[in-house]
């Protein structure tokens, strides 16, 4: 019996695909005409018996470090690759923001191309010509589109494929990096696309390392690992949890961390009782320092988790050292509810090291500064990191530890206040 549809869009059932890896051509030619001998290749499995369903009108993203299998599955998913085992089953019309222009004829002209690519993607020169000014209009390139696409510069090349593949109004979206093509203005009209195919009930499926993005537009995250399902969930837990796998931190390692920084915890007057702590705090780390202290502290030296808008204030973090660690550094960083980071820095951009750090010192790193941040509830991540032989190291980082609020009488436009000192005079001369 066949995998049922009903109310979803994708379903992806045990899939799992295996490349062969030769060492030289000859072997490729062997293994292909199935000539005795020994196996003259190795197996890769880019998947692993991958299962997940998308339904019909939801945002879907997937996430996962290079080489974990996303554009494997959506090349599978969108019939440019054909599973290994497992099956996918589609149920609606896909456009595919993946390899943008692929199937353009470079001596074709723009319009060629537009025409040649609706026809591959099922529609008629009717259905075309009636999309075709929508299209030229978001590509924007002018005169180009009657030149042959071998003229054009990579910028107008991506804003013509990206055209023609998000106005065909397709019944699901599949997305891969593909909105980070062109300039800034051509980004935001990008976006502000996406956002319109969300509104009206498309279904997507998004990847892209942009985790701001994937928490913004997602209603759900799928999150690959060298192949695997690690696990599915709301983007936030899987951001999270991608975090991790990206440092590769170990249990073992957050237990160690943990336990220690709890006896150090034990009877001790700290700073961060003053504040409401997240009881679900990201925490994690290798367990060679912890921070054991922090606080938010305002401009008259009390502590706090309320600022206004224009004032100075400085958020103090205490790190004890559990074993020898050359230059670590110190950090914090403001998301807003939403979960996309609007500021923060470091004691390695700040120049403030230390140098190297011994078993059982403690460091108290104050970052100092004006907020300008517009009034509203944010959240607190600090940590301490550094690197070590085997590259970037998280040694104790606490994401989403408490919140903020910005108390402000005058918000401006977006996250940040620039501050500007405005003026308007009467012009006599006009």
């Amino acid at each position: 019996m066949g995998i049922r549809m009903g109310d979803y869009a994708i379903r992806v059932k045990s899939v799992s695909k295996v490349y062969k890896l030769y060492n030289k051509p000859s072997d490729r030619l062997i293994d292909t005409f199935g000539l005795p001998g020994k196996k003259k290749f190795k197996e890769h499995k880019a998947l692993n018996a991958v299962s997940f369903d998308v339904r019909k009108g939801e945002s879907i993203g997937i996430i996962g470090t290079n080489g974990s299998g996303k554009s494997t599955i959506l090349k599978i998913i969108t019939g440019v690759l054909s599973p290994t085992e497992g099956e996918v089953v589609i149920d609606g019309r896909i456009s595919a923001l993946l390899e943008l222009g692929a199937g353009f004829n470079m001596e074709y002209t723009g319009i060629q191309n537009v025409y040649l690519n609706g026809m591959m993607m099922g529609f008629s020169n009717e259905e075309i010509e009636a999309r075709l000014q929508e299209i030229l209009d978001f590509a924007d390139i002018g005169d180009f589109v009657n030149q042959p696409v071998r003229t054009y510069s990579s910028g107008m090349f991506v804003r013509l494929a990206f055209a023609v593949a998000i106005n065909i109004d397709p019944e699901i979206l599949i997305v891969d990096e593909a909105l980070s093509v062109g300039d800034v203005f051509f980004q935001a009209k990008c976006y502000k696309k996406f956002e319109e195919f969300k509104k009206q009930g498309k279904t997507i499926l998004f990847v892209s390392h942009d985790l701001g993005s994937i928490v913004k537009y997602c209603d759900r995250v799928v999150l690959l690992n060298k192949g695997d399902k690690l696990d599915e969930g709301n983007p936030k837990d899987m951001v999270a949890l991608y975090k991790r796998v990206l440092l590769g931190q170990t249990k073992k390692a957050q237990d160690r961390m943990l336990t220690k920084v709890q006896k150090q915890n034990e009877n001790v007057n700290l700073w961060k009782n003053h504040y409401i702590l997240n009881k679900e705090v990201d925490e994690y780390g290798t367990g060679k320092a912890a921070i054991i202290d922090f606080a938010i502290v305002d401009e008259k030296g009390e502590f706090t988790n309320c600022i206004e808008k224009g004032t100075r204030f400085q958020i103090k973090s205490k790190v004890h050292f559990y074993e020898e660690i050359p230059d670590p550094i110190f950090t914090y960083s403001f998301k807003n509810i939403k979960g996309t980071t609007i500021t923060g820095t470091n004691t390695m951009y700040e120049n403030a090291g230390i140098g190297v750090a011994r078993a059982g010192e403690e460091y108290v790193a104050t970052f100092e500064q004006e907020m300008y941040l517009q009034g509203g509830e944010y959240l607190l991540s600090i940590s301490c990191t550094g690197y070590d032989a085997r590259g970037f190291t998280a040694y104790h980082r606490l994401y989403d530890v408490c919140y903020v609020t910005v108390i402000s009488d005058k918000d401006t436009v977006g996250f940040y206040d620039m501050n500007s000192k405005t003026t308007v005079e009467k012009c006599a001369d006009c």
